[in-house]
């Protein structure tokens, strides 16, 4: 089955084509870069061109975060809260890491 709107999007790619608003795009006639991972190519540049990270990159800053916030502290309690804390980041961290590699 089709998407409801196909028609329209159909309709106004024809019109943008018509109105020359794909002619001198940046990259015309020039051939694609290579892709390492050509399923993905799309996800993948889109992921790098808006600065998003993999899970597991952005739980490691708040690693990091937690290890600078335990070597600041002195107070026991908040030390061990801090650990607790650092000792789930790691398991969500591996996680993130497993599932990545899929």
């Amino acid at each position: 089955m089709d998407h409801p709107l196909i028609d329209l999007i159909t309709q106004r790619i024809r019109e943008a084509e018509a109105a020359g608003e794909f002619d001198n795009l940046p990259g015309a006639g020039k051939p694609l870069p290579p892709e390492d991972d050509p399923q993905n190519a799309l996800i993948n540049r889109l992921i790098r061109e808006n600065g998003a990270v993999p899970e597991f990159v952005s739980l490691g800053r708040e690693l990091k975060r937690l290890r600078a916030e335990l070597a600041e502290t002195g107070d026991r309690t908040k030390r061990h809260e801090i650990m607790k804390d650092m000792s789930m980041m790691e398991a969500r961290i591996d996680i993130a890491r497993k599932a990545w590699r899929r």
